[in-house]
């Protein structure tokens, strides 16, 4: 017997109705996230702006998904098409990273001095974290799996606004331009493997449904 086998009607409309509003701010947070992170990075030619900009497109590609899920009267039928959409979102996360590390260790790009980079990262790494938890929370008493692996996606951006964030500290306070490569770096940190990681796991489970 699953999670979602024991929860009450009454229960399990109030989980969806709580799913859609944190997937609702997430997509809100992250579309004004990426504005303010490509305006300030075009501003100031930042590439590393830039890319977290992007980076927050994804994942509003990923909330947006399950939104459509839960916007359907019956969301279980559309879990399969939106858990394929996840995981493509998840191998494009981790493409950004991937490519973001490469050309700050071949040192074409250079990490940028920016006060909005720092403070748009410190503020994702307070939102992120709680919208996270609250939806995986919410996911597994409902048996979702979108809404747990969504969870997760969201927990990848928590890692990489930490790892932006050391990054653009120590550029700003020491001038450690190589400081915003490691965090990041294919071999020296982990939010690569972690983005790519669950959306290996999601094809995979979904070809054993197959």
């Amino acid at each position: 017997m699953t999670a979602a086998d024991i929860v009450t009607a009454g229960r399990r409309a109030l989980l969806q109705r709580r799913i859609r509003w944190i997937v609702a701010l997430t997509i809100a947070y992250n579309s004004l996230e990426a504005v303010v992170a490509l305006a300030a990075g075009g501003s100031a030619s930042s590439a590393a702006l830039i890319g977290f900009g992007l980076d927050s497109v994804v994942e509003v590609l990923s909330a947006a998904a399950v939104a459509w899920q839960f916007s359907s009267p019956d969301p279980e039928s559309r879990e399969r098409t939106t858990l394929r959409v996840i995981a493509l979102s998840f191998f494009g996360l981790a493409a950004y990273v991937t490519v973001d590390a490469v050309l700050s260790l071949t040192g074409v790009r250079q990490a940028e001095h920016s006060a909005v980079g720092i403070v748009l990262a410190a503020v994702s790494l307070a939102v992120m974290p709680f919208l996270s938890f609250a939806e995986r929370r919410a996911g597994r008493e409902l048996g979702s799996a979108s809404a747990v692996a969504d969870s997760k996606q969201t927990l990848v951006c928590s890692y990489l606004s930490a790892a932006l964030l050391v990054g653009l500290l120590l550029n700003t306070l020491f001038g450690w331009a190589w400081a915003d490569s490691s965090p990041r770096s294919p071999s020296s940190s982990s939010p690569c493997a972690r983005a790519a990681k669950p959306g290996a796991e999601m094809c995979a489970r979904r070809r054993s449904r197959s």
